[in-house]
């Protein structure tokens, strides 16, 4: 059985897109600036207005609560939204041993979110993300602000945990990270997927 179907998924921007990816796939997505990329991702996750389906291991997002949805269909936009202050206040129990394999000291939960540098709080949403052990991961443009090290931390901890089944669809611009990463590599040009 597919972890992640998608049914002539559509909006009035973009589609249909049908596609299956299954229990540790990737799905790399690139494509130019405003083609939609992040509009696709928004779909899956039922946050912006579509028809068609999604599956998620076989049961459509009908059949549950768009909250219920997307705590196992989990959505890391690219500029992370904050709710509170202080960084740790975002997790449930801070992910030190993760942090420093992202290179992120564990003093990091204690201060404000706002003294966080840009990449910093790419990483600590990435984190974020994972802490709800997702089935499948939506990345939208996850290391674009971050160095090479940082990077590479990045894709081992993602390969890793599509390794243990969480399948992964992830936006970039950087197709050398499609390579990385490995999985298939699509292109969303005039609303479609197209095979690169």
């Amino acid at each position: 059985m597919s972890r992640l179907e998608l049914r002539a998924l559509r909006s009035r921007l973009a589609g249909p897109f049908d596609l299956t990816l299954e229990a540790g796939g990737i799905l790399t997505i690139t494509g130019p600036s405003g083609a939609g990329k992040s509009v696709f991702l928004r779909m899956v996750a039922d946050l912006d207005p579509s028809e068609g389906d999604v599956l998620l291991d076989g049961v459509s997002r009908r059949t549950v609560t768009g909250p219920a949805w997307r705590s196992r269909v989990v959505y890391a936009a690219a500029e992370p939204g904050w709710w509170d202050e202080r960084v740790g206040e975002h997790f449930r129990r801070a992910p030190v041993a993760l942090a420093e394999r992202l290179g992120l000291r564990p003093g990091l939960f204690d201060q404000l979110v706002r003294q966080c540098s840009t990449g910093e709080r790419q990483r600590l949403a990435l984190l974020r993300a994972l802490e709800l052990d997702p089935a499948v991961l939506l990345l939208d443009e996850p290391s674009a602000a971050l160095d090479p090290g940082a990077t590479a931390a990045v894709e081992a901890l993602l390969r890793e945990r599509c390794e243990a089944g969480m399948a992964l669809l992830l936006v970039t611009h950087d197709r050398s990270q499609a390579d990385r990463l490995g999985g298939s590599t699509m292109r969303l040009k005039g609303g479609l997927l197209l095979p690169v």
